[in-house]
């Protein structure tokens, strides 16, 4: 009666479509590929209990353990390049005291382009012959040619570079919205001490924005880790598998035979990629969560 009183049956007839909206469209599929990492099937044929074979037949994949090394090298390179870049350019643009907004705006724009435009321009730019964009600029200095996607060692950390352009500004955003936060006395008062720009960001930014760069590290690591746009569009997973990652693995599983993809093997190591970075999120926010209040 207290509930009810309180207003609880008005709460839930508001939450109900939500509720439902959430239910169809998230954890029915969660718990629908859950089903199928223990099926055999091909979505058109009834299907098939086959238990952990298809878990067996994942982990036996030889191209498995090459994903996930791509997948490992992806991150390392996007955490290494694409987590210090914006935070530098947030703090860099919170320093400018003119045209602040337009400096925004251009740090958001590649977010807006569409993702198959932004791979058009990339691929013209990454022109392997001498006469591509990259190149020429490269051979006023004497460097180049170099064959970016065509060649394996340079294939990922050119595919690193894309995505960090695409990406970066969304992060830039974030950053800029929480040095809003940071008391501008306490800015002042690092002036008065005598402190310089690096002095102040490195004991007033810095501090101030742990919660947020907990947050946005934990992102990162999940999304690297989920990568498949660029290497589906960019490469395919070439050259030579070199930029083959666990979700165009899955895609191949799913998608590369016409007449019906092994759903099986795909749903399972998509539960498999879900379990680890469960896993990890959890151990990742203990770990932390002492760090990013003290």
């Amino acid at each position: 009666m207290t509930w009810f009183r309180g207003g609880g049956l008005s709460n839930l007839v508001f939450l109900l479509p939500l509720i439902l909206i959430f239910g169809v469209f998230s954890w029915f599929p969660i718990v629908r590929a859950v089903i199928m990492s223990f099926q055999e099937t091909n979505l058109v044929s009834d299907p098939t209990f086959v238990g952990l074979d298809n878990f067996r037949q994942v982990l036996a994949d030889p191209l498995l353990w090459k994903a996930v090394k791509n997948t490992l090298y992806f991150a390392f390179l996007a955490l290494l390049f694409g987590y210090p870049i914006p935070l530098v350019a947030a703090v860099l643009m919170r320093e400018v005291r003119r045209a602040r907004g337009l400096y925004s705006a251009l740090a958001y724009l590649p977010v807006v382009v569409p993702p198959v435009v932004a791979v058009l321009l990339w691929k013209f730019f990454y022109n392997g012959s001498p006469t591509g964009v990259f190149n020429t600029i490269l051979g006023w200095v004497g460097l180049g040619p170099y064959p970016w996607l065509q060649d394996a060692s340079t294939a990922m950390p050119s595919l690193v570079l894309a995505a960090t352009w695409a990406g970066a500004g969304g992060t830039i955003i974030i950053y800029l919205a929480a040095l809003t936060s940071v008391p501008p006395e306490l800015y002042d008062a690092s002036e008065v001490d005598g402190a310089g720009l690096w002095r102040k960001i490195w004991h007033v930014t810095l501090p101030a924005l742990r919660g947020v760069l907990f947050i946005t590290l934990i992102l990162q690591v999940i999304g690297t880790a989920q990568v498949f746009l660029e290497p589906y569009l960019f490469t395919g997973g070439g050259p030579n598998n070199a930029t083959l990652t666990i979700l165009l693995l899955i895609y191949r599983y799913a998608f590369q035979n016409s007449l019906g993809g092994d759903y099986g093997a795909a749903t399972a190591l998509s539960i498999m990629l879900a379990a680890v970075l469960a896993v990890f999120s959890v151990l990742y926010f203990r770990l932390t969560r002492s760090w990013s209040t003290s």
